[in-house]
C-alpha cells in the first residue's frame, strides 16, 4: 500500500499498465489504478488531471522505452551500416517481444496509440531523426552515398514498416519473418551504399 504523499507518477504509470493489461482500455478506470495502489482516486488525479492524460502518459512511457533502447544503438560508434542494421534489428526484436510476450498490453497500447495519434507522429519523427543521424554519419564516413538525410531516413523507416508497425504484428511470429527482414535489410543497404 502506498501513501498519498509518497505516491509518484512512475508508480501510477506502472500500476496503470497492470490495470490496462487486466481490464483493457475500455474498462480500466482511474479508480482501478487507485485501488491497486491503495490510495484515493484524487491522489492519482494530483499527478494526472484526467483519465485521458493518464492514458497518454502510459503511451508516452512505452514509446520512450523504445526510443531509449534505439538511441543507445544509434550512438554506439560502429560503422553506420552496422549501426543501422543493429537499430532496425533492435526495433523489430522489441516490437515482436512486446506483441508476442504480452499480447494484452500490446493490444492496449495499440488502442491508446490510436487515441493519441500525435504521440505516434512524434514517435515516428524521433525514429526518423535517429535513422537520419546514422545516415548522416554514413555519408560523412563515405559508407553511404550522398542523399537527403531526412527523406532517406523516412524511406528506411517506411521500407521496414512490416517489422515494427503494429498493423503487421500478426506476421512477426511467422517462420519466414527473419528471412523477410534480412531480404529487406539487404535492399535498404544496397540503396544506401556508396559505390
Amino acid at each position: 500500500m502506498t501513501t498519498d504523499t509518497a505516491l509518484t507518477a512512475e508508480q501510477i504509470l506502472i500500476a496503470s499498465e497492470d490495470v490496462l493489461r487486466r481490464f483493457g482500455p475500455a474498462k480500466a478506470s482511474v479508480v482501478d489504478v487507485a485501488r491497486v495502489l491503495g490510495v484515493s482516486h484524487s491522489s492519482v488525479y494530483r499527478h494526472f488531471p484526467s483519465k485521458a492524460a493518464l492514458r497518454e502518459a502510459v503511451t508516452q512511457r512505452w514509446l520512450d522505452q523504445t526510443h531509449h533502447a534505439l538511441a543507445v544503438v544509434s550512438n554506439d560508434g560502429n560503422f553506420a551500416s552496422e549501426r543501422l542494421h543493429n537499430w532496425l534489428t533492435t526495433l523489430f526484436a522489441a516490437m515482436r517481444k512486446k506483441a508476442l510476450e504480452d499480447p494484452e498490453l500490446f493490444a492496449t497500447y495499440l488502442a491508446l496509440a490510436e487515441e493519441n495519434s500525435g504521440l505516434v507522429t512524434a514517435h515516428d519523427n524521433t525514429m526518423v531523426g535517429q535513422i537520419a543521424q546514422i545516415v548522416t554519419d554514413g555519408v560523412e564516413r563515405k559508407e553511404f552515398k550522398l542523399a537527403h538525410f531526412q527523406n532517406t531516413a523516412r524511406a528506411v523507416l517506411d521500407a521496414t514498416r512490416p517489422f515494427h508497425d503494429p498493423a503487421y504484428a500478426s506476421t512477426w511470429s511467422a517462420p519466414e519473418a527473419d528471412d523477410r527482414f534480412d531480404a529487406v535489410w539487404k535492399l535498404v543497404l544496397g540503396g544506401l551504399k556508396a559505390k
